[in-house]
Formats: C-alpha cells, sequence, structure tokens
C-alpha cells in the first residue's frame, strides 16, 4: 500500500479513517495523494476487520481538487501521458465508487472540483454547512470530465448541466436541496454526525450491507420489467438462506444483539 505523509489512514475497530493530509494545500491531489488514496481503499476493502471507511481532509477544507502546480507540469506532457495519468484519477475515483464496502464523506471544508468528485463518489456524505462548493474546471479553461460520472448521479442532470457551466459556488444548503450532501450540520457536531453514521452502519448485518450497496447500483437506472423483478426475487432468496439473515431474524426474536453487533 502506498501510504505517505500526505494521506493518513487509521483503522479504528471496523472504521478505517481516511484522512487528506496536506493542509496546506487545502488538501487538493497530485499523483502521490491519488496513488495513496487509491491503494488506501483498494486495501481497506480487502481488509476483513474493515466494515466501513470515512474520508475526510485535515485543516479547513476538504478537497480543493487537483493540485494546480501538478496540473501546470501535466500541460507539459504528451498526450499519451496525459491519458495515463488522467486514468489514474478515473481509477482512483472509481475505487471509492466501486468499493463493497460503505465509504462516508465527511466533509469538514470546502469541496471543489475533483473534491466534489470525492464527495459524489462516496455512497453517503454529510457536510458541515460552512462548507462550499465549485465545479471550477471550466474557469481554468477545463472540464469535470472524470468526475462527472458520479457528480451527475448524485446532484442530477438539471443541476450538473448548470453548475458544470457556470463554475458558481454554492453553500451546503444547496447541496443539501441538490442531493449531492445528505446532511449538513455545524462544524462543531460534524465528527459525531458522521461516527453516528459509521456506528450506524456497523449495527447493520456487513453482508447485507455491501449486498444493498451492490443493489442500488445494479438497478439504478434500470426499467421494472420481468427481468429486473426476476433479479430481485433471486437476490432476496439467496440472502434468506445466509447464515447472517438466520442469525439476525434469530436475534430479534430472541430479543439480543446478533453477532455482528456484538462484535463492534
Amino acid at each position: 500500500m502506498t501510504l505517505t505523509a500526505t494521506l493518513d489512514l487509521a483503522l479504528d475497530g471496523p472504521i478505517a479513517r481516511l484522512t487528506l493530509n496536506r493542509p496546506d494545500m487545502r488538501n487538493a491531489f497530485d499523483d502521490t495523494l491519488i496513488a495513496a488514496l487509491t491503494d488506501a481503499v483498494k486495501a481497506a476493502a480487502d481488509d476483513p476487520q474493515v466494515r466501513v471507511l470515512l474520508l475526510t481532509g485535515a485543516g479547513k477544507a476538504f478537497c480543493a481538487g487537483g493540485d494546480l502546480n501538478w496540473m501546470r507540469k501535466m500541460a507539459t506532457l504528451t498526450d499519451a501521458e496525459n491519458r495515463a495519468d488522467a486514468t489514474r484519477l478515473a481509477d482512483m475515483l472509481h475505487a471509492i465508487w466501486s468499493c463493497p464496502k460503505p465509504v462516508v464523506a465527511c466533509v469538514n471544508g470546502d469541496a471543489y472540483a475533483g473534491g466534489m468528485g470525492l464527495v459524489a463518489a462516496c455512497d453517503i456524505a454529510i457536510a458541515a454547512d460552512s462548507a462550499h462548493f465549485c465545479l471550477s474546471e471550466t474557469r481554468l479553461g477545463l472540464l469535470p470530465a472524470t468526475i462527472s460520472p458520479y457528480v451527475i448521479r448524485a446532484m442530477g442532470e438539471r443541476a450538473a448541466n448548470r453548475y458544470f457551466l457556470t463554475a458558481e459556488r454554492f453553500d451546503a444548503a444547496t447541496a443539501l436541496r441538490l442531493g449531492l450532501v445528505h446532511d449538513a450540520v455545524p462544524l462543531a457536531q460534524l465528527p459525531d454526525a458522521a461516527e453516528a453514521i459509521c456506528r450506524g452502519l456497523c449495527a447493520n448485518g456487513p453482508g447485507a450491507v455491501q449486498a444493498s450497496k451492490r443493489l442500488v447500483r445494479d438497478f439504478a437506472g434500470r426499467p421494472v420489467d420481468a427481468a429486473l423483478i426476476a433479479d430481485t426475487v433471486e437476490r432476496i432468496a439467496a440472502i434468506r438462506s445466509t447464515g447472517e439473515a438466520r442469525e439476525g431474524v434469530t436475534a430479534f426474536l430472541e430479543k439480543r444483539e446478533p453477532s455482528w453487533r456484538q462484535a463492534t
């Protein structure tokens, strides 16, 4: 795993806490941070002890997107080198989005450009009500290409059409209204709010949580036809026969905690 001083990873029982650690650069990412975050997410996904990932930023910002000094260097590279670099960024975002375990964004401050992509790629996002958001790429003559699949899914086509084009800055209340974040709370309450989400996820059946995440990924946008209905039948029938489901139902009927909750 490529961990560096730019990314902190702390394992707290079933929670893997990932902190972007470039506060002097507003946690903007460069090639080093991109590699470290990609590796850390994949390692946490493979760790059987980890059940949820929590992503946040050090200092006052969540993530300002790409480091402009790093991006200026990109302008001197060949087309093939730029494609390879863009692929690494795309792979980082996809690693977060496709992680089998839930990923929670604790948006402690501003999220700009690629930082918005990080928020959108996570399953759940809780923001400080003082945070601001901006898809600033067009101001620089760029476009939010690699983050677009996740941002459009999170905030919708209509809103994305406006903010991709205008590069307007908007506040946490607007992000909440658009669906980019699930809640906005005072900064002082943010750690506890994010912690409550993580602990709530850990209280649920780990297999059921992962299967539910796949359910959303696989069913979103599909027509409700015979094939989809058959798929739902197969999935519920399969999970009913698992040991986790038997333990969950038995524990509920016996009025006790299920084994996975006792272990956290």
